[in-house]
C-alpha cells in the first residue's frame, strides 16, 4: 500500500530532522521550493538551503520534536499547523516551543515539492499552546 500525500506530510515532520542524515534526502524533492513569509521577513529556500538550516540547527538543539494540531489534505496538497520545540545545549532539562508554523505543501514524486509557509516565534503561554491542542 503506498502512502497518500497526508502520510509522508506527516511522517516528514515526525522524523528527527537535526540527528538523522538522510531524512531530507528521503522526503525533499531535489528541486524543492520552500517560499517562507516569518517574522524576520521573506525568504525563499532550496534544497541546500533547507540542508544547510538543519545543520546548523543541530548544533545549538539537543532535541528537536514537531507537534501537529491540523493536517489537512486534498489530493497531492497538504496543509499543516504545527509547533516546533527544542531543548538547547545550554539548558538540555527545559523545552520550549521555538516556533508556530502553518505550511502548504504540494508533493511531486512523492515528495515535498513547493512550499508556501508562514511562521512566528514561539509563544509558550498556555492560552497560545492550548490553541495547538489537536482537536
Amino acid at each position: 500500500m503506498s502512502k497518500t500525500a497526508k502520510d509522508i506530510v506527516r511522517s516528514f515532520y515526525e522524523t528527527d530532522l537535526i540527528h538523522d542524515a538522510e531524512a531530507l534526502s528521503k522526503y525533499l524533492h531535489p528541486e524543492i521550493e520552500l517560499y517562507w513569509n516569518s517574522s524576520f521577513g521573506f525568504n525563499k529556500r532550496g534544497f541546500e538551503d533547507i540542508k544547510t538550516m538543519f545543520s546548523q540547527m543541530a548544533l545549538s538543539f539537543e532535541t528537536f520534536r514537531c507537534e501537529i494540531s491540523h493536517l489537512i489534505a486534498e489530493g497531492d496538497t497538504v496543509t499543516i499547523r504545527y509547533t516546533y520545540f527544542a531543548k538547547t545545549i545550554e539548558d538540555p532539562d527545559k523545552e520550549e516551543a521555538i516556533a508556530h508554523f502553518i505550511a502548504i505543501w504540494e508533493l511531486k514524486d512523492s515528495k515535498l515539492y513547493k512550499g508556501y509557509q508562514i511562521s512566528q516565534q514561539g509563544d509558550n503561554t498556555p492560552e497560545s499552546m492550548m490553541s495547538f491542542m489537536s482537536k
